[in-house]
């Protein structure tokens, strides 16, 4: 590690971070509507994006700081054990293609911001709408403070922020000033400004993985070397090698698996989708989405070149990062350095108004103040979305940064249980609504009370996501066996409230509402009782 601070990166780093600063505050001016004051206008973008921009947005969003500094940095530490983001991102896209353009349609015919917007919708229940909301603020909270783990990162890396340094204001003060440019154009230009900044972290992501893929394997001697190299680490750590054993081999399938389910359950992903402008957008983009999983695979590469150069740091996290200052001229690893800051602002801006969006219409107006206008959930939203970051902020200035990483695992755990009343809510209103909160809650507790058991060499609870498997006796991923008791509890409660004959909600959608694309002739918001019963 280089002593002192790198003035060239830093320099670098700075200038980027000004360029897209300068972006968010213009974006308010990008495709300007005649009434701003409005969640379709702030939290949305207007319903107006294309199909690169949906891509860059959504990329964006999925694409984080966070996985750039944590997916080789779990191969740095674990071995191919790591790769197993590569696999679940192959299975999302196939997935999300079935159900996203029926979430897209029924949302534009009925005006749903949010995920309970819909389930409230298509249910009638506010009490399960309002459980899917606090599970997605829950899960987006840790998820927001890893976006400024990864810059703080960055900045330690470079010889700003964190350090030795006594005075906790002049150690975190570049931190709270990358938070208060966030905080300030995402209140001021809402989904626009992420949607316009993530062009160029996405063009600057591409760049730094394509230079690091071939250069720095040069500089190493070739992949043969940084092969070899990682495998004497493992084989020395007695992990047995670059595979991994067999004992982990549920535990590779299970987390792929359960987090293909999770990943379009979180708040931010689905209001990425919903900026769309049409069904056909939402459409193309689950099949072009991909490009980026081919990204992703080289991107975890790193990690086996992190080992290869020598790569040594107390925290994992810092791995990559000390990587690119290692090997690549000061001038170009401030361009990484750039990427992967900039890469965290995107994410974080989108996912601040996504859980402020959620609060706002379905805890704020639902159950605070039902009369609220536009103009009043518009202002709402932006003071949430303020209080959101400050909230992950506080988190990662107040908590060890492990804390954040497994609250982050946990809240993967959590959102993956509203997957049976968002998805299963898509295509049938076979479940019944209190047998949906049931599952819920079966699958919150469960998933809350295995993870709290699972220890770490740095913690007591909370240690991780794996846990045995009830009945198979395998380790595997929490979120997954929480999600099948969850399903299964839905189906049995459904059976019984059905046979008890238990008064179903109102369904305000209509068959229709499910493949209509924008142009086609409209429903109303709220369809008269006998036709709502009718499209049960």
């Amino acid at each position: 590690m280089k002593d002192g601070v790198n003035g060239v990166a830093l320099g670098v780093f700075i200038f980027f971070f000004l360029a897209v600063t300068v972006m968010g505050f213009l974006a308010a001016r990008w495709r300007r509507a005649a009434d701003e004051h409005t969640l379709d206008e702030w939290g949305l973008g207007g319903r107006s994006f294309g199909t690169w921009v949906t891509w860059f947005l959504l990329g964006g969003d999925l694409y984080t700081a966070y996985t750039f500094v944590a997916v080789p940095a779990a191969v740095y530490a674990a071995g191919a054990a790591g790769f197993f983001a590569v696999p679940y991102t192959i299975l999302v896209y196939p997935l999300i293609f079935t159900f996203l353009p029926r979430l897209w349609s029924v949302s534009h015919r009925h005006g749903y911001v949010t995920t309970s917007d819909f389930v409230r919708g298509r249910f009638g229940s506010k009490g399960l709408s309002l459980a899917v909301a606090v599970t997605g603020i829950l899960a987006t909270m840790p998820y927001i403070a890893l976006q400024l783990v990864g810059i703080q990162a960055v900045l330690d890396v470079m010889g700003v922020g964190g350090g030795a340094s006594s005075n906790w204001f002049v150690k975190d003060l570049p931190l709270l000033i990358a938070f208060g440019v966030l905080a300030a154009y995402t209140y001021s230009s809402g989904l626009r400004a992420p949607a316009l900044i993530a062009f160029v972290k996405d063009t600057l992501i591409y760049i730094v993985i394509a230079v690091a893929i071939i250069y720095i394997p040069i500089k190493l001697g070739g992949f043969d070397e940084i092969f070899k190299a990682a495998g004497a680490k493992y084989t020395a750590a007695g992990a047995g090698g670059l595979v991994p054993a067999q004992a982990g081999q549920w535990t590779y399938a299970t987390l792929a698996l359960g987090s293909a389910l999770a990943l379009f359950m979180y708040p931010h992903s689905v209001t990425a989708t919903l900026s769309g402008r049409s069904r056909e957008v939402i459409r193309r983009n689950t099949t072009i989405l991909p490009l980026y999983s081919l990204m992703l695979g080289l991107l975890a590469l790193l990690g086996f070149m992190a080992i290869a150069a020598g790569v040594k740091v107390t925290n994992g996290q810092l791995a990559i990062p000390q990587l690119f200052e290692d090997m690549f001229p000061d001038w170009f690893a401030g361009v990484a350095f750039a990427a992967i800051g900039i890469g965290a602002l995107v994410p974080a801006a989108i996912m601040s108004i996504a859980a402020a969006n959620l609060f706002t219409r379905n805890i704020y107006k639902d159950f605070i103040n039902p009369a609220a206008t536009p103009r009043q959930e518009t202002r709402v939203s932006k003071l949430v979305s303020l209080l959101v970051k400050v909230g992950a902020l506080v988190f990662v200035l107040t908590m060890d940064k492990t804390v954040a990483i497994n609250f982050q695992l946990l809240g993967g755990i959590w959102i993956l249980q509203t997957f049976p009343s968002l998805v299963g809510g898509l295509f049938t209103r076979w479940f019944h609504r209190w047998a949906l909160l049931g599952g819920w809650a079966v699958g919150m507790l469960y998933g809350t009370i295995a993870a709290y058991g699972v220890a770490s060499p740095t913690q007591k609870h909370f240690g991780g996501s794996s846990k045995e498997i009830p009945g198979i006796g395998e380790i595997g991923y929490i979120g997954l066996t929480a999600f099948v008791l969850n399903a299964a509890v839905a189906v049995v409660l459904t059976f019984a409230l059905r046979a008890l004959k238990a008064p179903d909600g109102v369904d305000e959608t209509s068959p229709g509402d499910y493949t209509a694309d924008a142009g086609d002739a409209g429903v109303e918001t709220e369809l008269p009782p006998a036709t709502a019963e009718a499209s049960h």
